[in-house]
């Protein structure tokens, strides 16, 4: 049986239905519908690391020696109404390259998300996240006011975007993540032409931000990074730096208010809250499957060959609910050991493409859950939980609204 990634009941119900599809096989056929080909889910946790972090397995189809391997990220694109000449902002970003690109690609902004930097932001965040927390009303939609607003102020500082232009790149990220056949051409029109606007101001009056540090590497070398890649950087870091941690703060708020058991252990102990966020990364985290990889070679997994140019998707949510990697893996356990420093889940991938924003979306989502738990010991949901809406995406889990009650 092909699994349908469009299938509403999947999308619905991703726990179950992968669960299930895991201890099937470890790999497992499915397709986009209106995409030609399949595509292998790998379901398990060890041959999910092994895509994650073994250099067989490729981003970019043209990667694939020897063979002319169709691109299935370029015919979703073509299918969503982005035209030709804008793809290439979607397609070809540090999330896509592979090898040498990569490398380049990454060096030029990995400073910027390294641990020591990151710790350095937090009173910044802790600052924006008390400023939101103060305006909030008694009944409100986390989503709308809370989960959304403090990340995207936070990578657009970092990256450089000016306050009074942050409505408008929230809007456009909702809509270039939208499953609206044709929503995403014109945002995406919009966020090319504003980066563009934004570079030549940068050039005239550069400041500390990570754009202008880009623009020099750029001035200065252009084969470091060109046109095309400095505005898709921007666009990648943006909107990578806002949607998913959203989301895991919606999630992660959800997950807490309806397991009152972990809410007491968090309010009775908030040093437990680093491990506790990435429990709730593993239970709930926002993304469930990965980019379209290629094999570049033929590559046996859990005791099945995926051939030389097939197409593989590491399913990050079957992975992370094995029982042959995590005990009792379908409980919510806010006090569930890391493995000292190393990170167990691969809520934030693994290997080479292992999340640049990581320790970033970790320290917004502790100080964010932390405060909503410090500043309101009577926070409760406002409608009952069957009764959240999600957004249906493949390959992600998505609150639509959280409405709360901050004091009931």
């Amino acid at each position: 049986m092909t699994v349908n990634l469009f299938d509403p009941e999947l999308m619905a119900d991703p726990f179950t239905a992968f669960n299930r599809l895991r201890e099937q096989g470890p790999v497992v056929e499915a397709a986009f519908p209106g995409v030609p080909g399949p595509i292998w889910l790998v379901t398990r946790y060890d041959d999910v690391k092994t895509v994650l972090g073994d250099r067989r397995f490729v981003n970019n189809s043209a990667h694939v020696p020897g063979m002319d391997v169709g691109n299935i990220r370029e015919k979703l694109i073509e299918a969503r109404g982005i035209p030709a000449d804008y793809a290439q902002y979607v397609l070809d970003s540090v999330l896509d390259a592979d090898g040498d690109d990569h490398i380049r690609l990454r060096r030029l902004v990995s400073r910027a998300f390294t641990v020591r930097r990151v710790s350095e932001l937090r009173p910044r965040v802790e600052e924006i996240t008390e400023r939101l927390l103060d305006g909030l009303p008694d009944e409100v939609d986390l989503i709308e006011h809370f989960a959304y607003p403090l990340p995207i102020t936070v990578i657009c500082e970092l990256v450089g975007i000016p306050e009074e232009e942050r409505p408008l790149w929230r809007d456009w990220g909702r809509a270039l993540v939208s499953m609206t056949p044709g929503a995403m051409a014109e945002p995406l029109r919009r966020m090319v032409a504003s980066i563009q606007d934004l570079i030549e101001r940068r050039r005239e009056e550069p400041g500390g931000d990570l754009l202008s540090g880009l623009i020099r590497a750029h001035d200065e070398d252009g084969d470091r990074l060109t046109d095309t890649e400095m505005v898709t950087m921007v666009l990648t870091l943006v909107l990578a730096g806002h949607e998913t941690t959203a989301h895991l703060i919606g999630n992660g708020t959800a997950a807490l208010l309806t397991h009152p058991d972990q809410l007491d252990l968090l309010r009775a102990d908030p040093g437990l809250m680093p491990v506790a966020v990435h429990e709730l990364m593993r239970w709930c985290g926002p993304v469930h499957g990965t980019r379209v990889r290629y094999a570049a070679e033929d590559v046996e997994l859990g005791g099945q060959t995926v051939r030389r140019g097939e197409a593989v998707m590491a399913m990050l949510v079957s992975a992370n609910y094995d029982p042959r990697r995590f005990d009792d893996p379908d409980r919510l356990d806010v006090t569930r050991e890391s493995d000292g420093r190393r990170e167990v889940h691969v809520g934030f991938g693994y290997g080479l493409h292992y999340c640049l924003g990581a320790a970033l979306a970790r320290q917004e989502g502790e100080v964010a859950i932390g405060a909503l738990l410090r500043r309101f010991p009577r926070l409760a949901l406002a409608v009952p939980a069957e009764k959240l809406e999600r957004e249906f995406m493949p390959a992600s889990w998505r609150l639509a609204r959280l409405p709360v009650l901050l004091n009931p």
